[in-house]
């Protein structure tokens, strides 16, 4: 049973801190659904958010595609299957950098005006609802088997485009209530909050981006509110034209603060490419945390790629009357997981906060936000410390943020933080890009932690079948190695164990809750299946040891994973993995075939990385193609009946950023490998983009493909 009220959400009456990410299933291939799913469980994600985008189902008028990667019943199934709740987003506008905001062609040819209160439209997106409801209706036979939980009510409404006054509260409700009377009845209604957005009285959720890729300027762009700790929900970047204190419509004290689109990455647009990195992204949640958000909720968590339409392209555009161009295929968005299922560092950072609130959020959610007065209040201020606290009034947790993207902050010296208890952590020096948490007050297990100079990131099964808590070291400088103060006389010897960053970056619950240290991924699809994922030969730590070592694996002895030699020795069983390809250059043969003054074109021979894949497949799940290249940006082509048919697209960022395809969902497909061409378009010195990694480019522009490689990833059973 879920519900909420002014501080959480609920769970069986029980103080809920869920994580929530998003992915489109209509934007990524159905046979990798669940795959996708499992990864994001591993990451954290409870629940998935996921838009019914109206034109990627009935882009001819009453001619309906729920079919293949566009088929709603069997994602929701496969959200059933794989054991994650899921929020319907039904729209009818979603944005999501779909063309029209995912209204197709037709409807905006109507004689009424779209997203008004017209009978006319009313009727029209009745019926469309009613189309999605046919495809979920089985799962709500069923209440406690439903993987549904929730259903989010238009998008942006008032905020983007609709009615801004009223009106808009009147519009909300109808569709609303149109959505209960047609069966959508679920547990949580939500509605977007930010910006002038009207909610209808529904539960409303925020977000917060680090940067605005569909802001017009060219230049880079003042720094992000969302890295200063503040009672304000609202992001002034989202639309790029709202403030600091503006466009609230809903009464704060009576919902609990949180998002559902706190930005997982940043979607490129044509004339900004911004790089969203893992610290980007974790900075602003940790702040976000401090700040009092209650469920961080991320858009994307999961990229893709746009589908063919029959009649358009189905991106967004400035053709259709919106503000960016975007590629025709690509919707990475530089998210956790990444367009064709690479998981990021992105995802490994936001794994320190999912594992904590999974092992700690019912307490946390508890704590409220307490922001002292002398924390910086405006975005602009890269002089003063920013903190924060969580705090029930005696114990809680210290927040510090000292990364701002894009800007080098200030070093403190000696810092003595201060709770609102009057509890004083030792002093300890913050420099340039330093964020963490650290717990006050905090009792883990039968030790009352006075101050904690590590963060906390999760529980695990000791060696005598009590609970070990897992700590790492959040510091990018540090003298010595005194992590706690213990408050008086503990019952028993604390069982704790500090990892580096590093390791806790690599560090992966198993699903008996141990913890795996790797810089590959460790996925858990089932009861009984555990998968390890690498590209590259390596070691790889495990507490406790595997009772079996799987096939590929030898057991070593370990190197020491940085553990302190002061607490409790863990002892982590290493295995090597070797045997493995190494990144192969050059794989594919490239001959430049024509040339003009806006594209270079190469002919593309990748037929035999695509046989050596194929004929190799033990162990290996999927094959990376890395391009690099300069130019404004690339597209690849197949053949198809011997006319071209774009296949995928990019949009170059700089230097270092390569293109990467994943290969695997081509594996079963009639593409003639032998035969694509790659079309670079030339990048002008005089473009109208902003680079956050600029190229120097000729007089006359650029456009050349640098070089390829290769890398194979593999897949291991580690449990039989």
């Amino acid at each position: 049973m879920y519900t909420f009220d002014n501080v959480s959400l609920l769970r069986d009456g029980k103080r809920w801190f869920p994580i929530m990410g998003e992915i489109h299933y209509s934007r990524y291939p159905e046979e990798y659904w669940k795959e996708s799913l499992c990864k994001m469980k591993a990451g954290g994600v409870d629940i998935v958010s996921a838009y019914v985008i109206w034109i990627h189902h009935e882009e001819i008028e009453d001619e309906y595609d729920f079919t293949g990667n566009r088929n709603l019943k069997a994602f929701v199934q496969a959200c059933k299957d794989c054991d994650v709740k899921l929020l319907l987003r039904i729209g009818p506008w979603c944005h999501g950098e779909a063309r029209n905001g995912g209204f197709p062609d037709w409807l905006l040819k109507k004689d009424f005006e779209v997203r008004t209160n017209d009978e006319r439209y009313f009727a029209t997106v009745e019926k469309w609802y009613k189309k999605i409801f046919e495809q979920v209706s089985e799962f709500f036979k069923d209440e406690k088997t439903n993987p549904i939980i929730g259903v989010q009510i238009e998008n942006e409404f008032g905020h983007c485009g609709g009615l801004y006054d009223e009106t808009g509260e009147i519009h909300m409700q109808r569709l609303y209530k149109m959505a209960c009377d047609i069966g959508f009845k679920v547990s949580l209604y939500t509605a977007t909050g930010w910006g002038g957005a009207r909610t209808g009285g529904l539960l409303p959720v925020m977000g917060g981006y680090c940067d605005a890729p569909w802001d017009s300027r060219i230049t880079e762009i003042e720094p992000s509110g969302n890295y200063i700790f503040t009672y304000e929900r609202n992001d002034h970047n989202i639309g790029s034209d709202y403030g600091f204190g503006t466009g609230i419509t809903f009464d704060l004290k009576k919902f609990p603060y949180l998002t559902a689109e706190l930005g997982g990455g940043l979607q490129v647009t044509a004339h900004r490419r911004t790089i969203a990195k893992a610290d980007d992204i974790g900075a602003v949640s940790l702040v976000k945390m401090g700040s009092g958000v209650n469920l961080l909720g991320y858009y994307m968590y999961h990229g893709g790629t746009n589908p063919d339409g029959k009649l358009t392209t189905l991106q967004e555009s400035k053709e259709t009357g919106y503000p960016n161009d975007l590629p025709v295929k690509s919707y990475d968005f530089r998210a956790p997981v990444r367009e064709f299922g690479q998981i990021s560092d992105t995802f490994r950072r936001l794994k320190l906060y999912s594992y904590f609130v999974h092992d700690y959020g019912c307490d946390f959610c508890a704590m409220a936000a307490d922001i002292p007065e002398d924390n910086p209040s405006m975005p602009g201020d890269l002089e003063n410390l920013r903190y924060s606290f969580r705090t029930d009034g005696k114990r809680g947790y210290a927040f510090v943020n000292n990364y701002v993207r894009l800007k080098t902050m200030p070093e403190f010296k000696n810092v003595r933080l201060t709770a609102p208890d009057g509890t004083v952590f030792p002093e300890t020096d913050i420099v340039n890009g330093d964020y963490f948490f650290w717990p006050f007050n905090i009792s883990f297990g039968s030790t009352l932690v006075k101050t904690a100079t590590v963060s906390p990131l999760c529980k695990i099964n000791g060696n005598h079948g009590q609970p070990v808590f897992v700590f790492y070291d959040s510091l990018k400088k540090r003298s010595g190695n005194d992590y706690f103060q213990i408050e008086g006389k503990s019952s028993g010897k604390p069982e704790f164990l500090v990892l580096t960053q590093e390791d806790a970056l690599n560090a992966w619950k198993t699903k008996n809750n141990g913890l795996v240290i790797t810089d590959g991924s460790f996925i858990v699809e089932s009861d009984k299946a555990e998968y390890l994922t690498v590209r590259k030969n390596g070691l790889v730590y495990v507490y406790p040891e595997f009772q079996k070592v799987p096939a590929g694996f030898e057991k070593v002895e370990p190197v020491n994973k940085n553990i302190d030699s002061k607490l409790p020795s863990y002892n982590f069983a290493c295995y090597r993995i070797s045997g493995l390809s190494e990144k192969i250059e050059n794989p594919v043969d490239a001959k430049e075939i024509s040339s003009d003054e806006n594209t270079v074109t190469y002919s593309i021979n990748a037929g035999n990385l695509m046989n050596q894949f194929r004929n190799n497949s033990e162990n290996i799940s999927d094959c990376f193609l890395s391009v690099s290249y300069l130019g404004e940006s690339a597209e690849l082509y197949e053949k198809v009946k011997g006319e071209r048919k774009l296949l995928l697209d990019n949009f170059y960022l700089g230097e270092g950023y390569d293109w990467e395809i994943g290969l695997k969902r081509f594996l079963k497909s009639d593409i003639d490998f032998s035969d694509l061409e790659l079309v670079v378009k030339r990048l002008k010195p005089d473009a109208k983009i902003y680079f956050e990694k600029p190229a120097a480019v000729g007089s006359e522009g650029d456009a050349k493909l640098l070089g390829t490689s290769a890398e194979f990833e593999y897949r291991f059973r580690i449990n039989e």
